[in-house]
């Protein structure tokens, strides 16, 4: 299965699990998987949340910030991958001057 996310349309979602300014998304889904083309703008976040039922790999494709994992802060930029195990938590930050690309994988488990 091949899915061209240059062919779909952009999600904007305001205060994205409660975080600030607005996450730029576009998003696959099927009942074992959600892929998800992110864009955070300088200053937004993706509010702090926990992987109850699933993991998330977030891949940076462009651009710079940092993710607050279970208390710790972790820089990331372009080819970092970050991964959020299953019951633990999260919040991706872009605390940079330019936009935030990433690409993430949450598999259903």
């Amino acid at each position: 299965m091949t899915i061209d996310f240059n062919k779909q349309k952009a999600e904007i979602i305001p205060n994205f699990k409660g975080g600030e300014k607005a996450l730029c998304a576009k998003i696959f889904s099927d009942n074992s998987n959600k892929l998800l083309h992110g864009v955070l703008e300088s200053g937004a976040t993706i509010g702090m949340h926990t992987h109850e039922t699933n993991s998330e790999i977030i891949y940076i494709i462009s651009g710079q910030g940092k993710v607050l994992c279970d208390g710790e802060y972790e820089y990331v930029e372009q080819g970092m991958c970050h991964y959020c195990p299953k019951g633990h938590s999260h919040s991706l930050i872009n605390d940079s001057g330019e936009d935030l690309v990433f690409f993430a994988v949450i598999p259903e488990q």
